[in-house]
């Protein structure tokens, strides 16, 4: 933290004099609010270089506004983790697309969750990884899976790879049994959190307990992955087993067919989207099948608690963790219930989760109440409706995901949102007119053509703001107004599309 703590005091030098008083303090309890509050539309660069933040003065070509391609990613000897796989894949990238400014950004964003967030060390003689969001001092469940997960296809070249994806396994195995109903932990387990005034069951080593139900499905989808690419099943002991085995009751009882379940959650706050009504468990469920979640990926409390492209994902994670189970550990009576629930929740969705639209046709909700009340919306975090295909909840040829996908990048969604040169999808986290580049890399990763493909490669090449990275959000109409610099999902995942598109299509990348 201590090159963090002098960049930002640089920041507050060079942008203005009166914005931070203690930075040092500001930066050990910042959070996500605090963050797009303090800092939000000002729009600083990663590397906080005086002539970057000058530099991107034009929106239609950010190629020709300035030269060359300054140096802001972080120096080798500085990074925290290095990867011969992965540099020899940047490498290649940039020697074989001519497009100098996309080699420039792949070469930036694609290694930032390697070259800054990662922290590996090993406890009784097992890997342990450690990984935080960025700006924040905190590792997500969710967060940390999507960091990691474009990287194992390179593990194969890279052992030391393995072992730190090994790691997040292992640290995201024991997260879960100290809390799943926490969504955000410390690598210190004595260390308390601004947050600890929550009323809700707090515990030192917790950063937020804000329950989402795909804070549990992601490290599914990362033990999953690793496993089919590398058929190693070492990180899957008994302790991860007994994760499991505690997602299962989890879902169980949110599904509140026996009443609420232990959870609820409290803030004092005046923002609204951190307050969950009727003593928090939220509004009343039908308890048709569905599994609640309080928040949704963006953090922000839900309005119906069932919310639908978490409810896919479970779908999905629940039989890949069915699938594990079996084969890995043979306890088939587990293996029965994991997929038994993955099967009553598909059904209930496609009962309860389609709803008629006046323009669409059939199209899933985003969230319901399973008495027939629903929010018709996307959101621009991950799980969206938008990802379903991504994150295997549907199939990409699905009809009402058409459907669904076509309402939700137009002016019917109501965080859809255009600018002059940009299109794309927001949400309540950040407000009105913030694109969010995830919902533009998202919709590439499903696209359905070549041109789509090509369109949202070509618009994420223009939002950086001459900082040559992604960013959490950006105006409709001036990408030099973003928030949150170092935001490492947004990164990787903007690479992850990069290097997909290189290797499939990689005429799509010469313009």
């Amino acid at each position: 933290m201590i090159q963090v703590n002098r960049i930002y005091l640089i920041f507050n030098r060079l942008v203005t004099k009166k914005f931070l008083v203690d930075t040092s303090e500001w930066i050990y309890n910042m959070n996500r609010r605090n963050f797009i509050k303090r800092v939000g539309l000002l729009g600083a660069g990663y590397a906080l270089n005086k002539n970057l933040m000058l530099a991107n003065s034009g929106v239609a070509s950010t190629a020709t506004s300035f030269s060359s391609f300054p140096t802001v990613r972080k120096p080798i000897s500085e990074r925290n983790f290095k990867s011969p796989a992965i540099e020899k894949a940047i490498a290649t990238f940039k020697q074989k697309v001519k497009n100098e400014e996309l080699g420039w950004l792949f070469g930036n964003c694609f290694p930032n969750t390697l070259d800054t967030t990662v922290f590996y060390s090993e406890k009784d003689g097992r890997p342990d990884t450690y990984v935080i969001t960025g700006d924040i001092d905190a590792m997500w469940l969710r967060d940390s899976s999507a960091q990691v997960y474009p990287y194992l296809d390179f593990m194969s070249e890279d052992k030391n790879l393995q072992r730190l994806i090994i790691g997040v396994i292992n640290k995201q195995t024991s997260f879960i049994l100290k809390d799943p109903y926490a969504n955000a932990f410390y690598d210190d387990d004595t260390k308390y959190t601004r947050w600890n005034s929550d009323h809700t069951e707090m515990k030192p080593g917790i950063h937020e307990r804000k329950y989402e139900l795909d804070s549990l499905c992601y490290p599914i989808r990362l033990a999953y992955g690793y496993w089919k690419k590398t058929n190693d099943a070492s990180p899957f002991d008994a302790q991860w087993k007994k994760a499991i085995e505690t997602i299962l009751r989890v879902c169980k009882e949110q599904q509140r067919k026996h009443g609420n379940g232990p959870y609820s959650f409290r803030r004092t706050s005046e923002w609204a989207i951190d307050a969950v009504p009727m003593g928090g468990v939220g509004y009343k469920v039908n308890p048709v099948g569905l599994i609640c979640s309080t928040f949704r990926p963006s953090d922000d409390a839900t309005i119906f608690p069932f919310l639908v492209p978490s409810n896919f994902f479970a779908v999905a994670s629940l039989r890949q963790a069915s699938e594990m189970v079996q084969k890995i550990t043979k306890d088939n009576v587990l293996a029965d219930e994991l997929l038994a629930l993955s099967k009553e929740v598909y059904n209930a969705l496609q009962t309860y989760a389609v709803v008629n639209h006046p323009k669409f046709g059939k199209i899933y909700a985003f969230e319901i109440d399973g008495f027939g009340s629903a929010y018709l919306s996307d959101d621009a975090n991950v799980p969206n409706l938008l990802a379903l295909p991504y994150l295997g909840g549907v199939d990409s040829d699905d009809a009402i995901y058409a459907n669904t996908r076509r309402f939700v990048w137009s002016e019917y969604n109501p965080y859809f949102f255009k600018g002059s040169y940009f299109e794309g999808i927001g949400g309540h986290h950040i407000g009105t007119d913030m694109i969010w580049p995830m919902s533009l890399i998202m919709k590439a990763l499903t696209a359905q053509n070549d041109e789509e493909l090509q369109q949202c490669i070509r618009m994420l090449q223009k939002t950086h703001a001459g900082t040559g990275f992604m960013h959490e959000s950006f105006h409709k109409d001036d990408p030099k107004k973003f928030t949150r610099s170092w935001f490492a999902w947004a990164n990787t995942l903007f690479g992850e599309l990069l290097w997909k598109t290189f290797n499939e299509k990689p005429y799509l990348l010469e313009y």
